[in-house]
């Protein structure tokens, strides 16, 4: 993790929080090391790192989630992101390569999509943002075809039977927090 990313990370966190979600970090550096770099993040911004960061000297860890490439270092991760459900399952993973920073706006986004998926029983069309329209799972009957078409031509929410439309339940939005805003907050603080 970058120096960036962290002050980022830092800042994000008490959205991480609203959606039930805990941060941590994973370095190969050792535990001096990442003292040494909160102290300085810290004396320098003010900003106390409020998650822990895993040193992984030897990258066993790294080595067992792939986060190690050998085509890029043999001992330097590349800046994996994986969010993973209350039941220990591995639900997405974004990868950036070791030049590019993580996009903060866009994991609470994905995160957010994962939990209101599965809130709804729905899956997100491309470019979701929360509390737009997610897509109805597709009927498994020709009854539920049928009325399902029937819904779309009362309703106007799709296309056709496979693909339609409905407003999400229990709308999970960071306060709606676009990424120009994160971004700005990063310059502020």
């Amino acid at each position: 993790m970058c120096t960036t990313e962290i002050i980022a990370l830092s800042k994000a966190n008490p959205y991480f929080e609203r959606l039930n979600t805990s941060l941590i970090g994973l370095s190969v550096d050792s535990n001096s090391s990442h003292l040494a770099w909160l102290y300085d993040i810290y004396l320098k911004t003010g900003i106390k790192v409020p998650f822990p960061i895993i040193a992984d000297r030897n990258g066993n860890i790294a080595r067992k989630y792939g986060m190690i490439s050998n085509d890029v270092s043999t001992t330097e991760t590349v800046r994996n992101v994986f969010i993973i459900d209350d039941k220990g399952i591995v639900r997405l993973i974004l990868i950036y390569p070791m030049n590019v920073g993580r996009s903060i706006p866009e994991i609470l986004r994905a995160l957010t999509a994962l939990q209101v998926a599965d809130s709804n029983k729905a899956s997100m069309p491309a470019n979701w943002t929360p509390c737009e329209p997610v897509i109805l799972p597709p009927p498994q009957t020709f009854t539920e075809l049928e009325s399902r078409n029937n819904q779309i031509e009362k309703d106007r929410n799709g296309m056709a039977w496979y693909l339609s439309f409905k407003t999400p339940k229990d709308c999970k939005s960071v306060e709606n927090r676009t990424s120009k805003q994160l971004k700005e907050g990063e310059k502020t603080n």
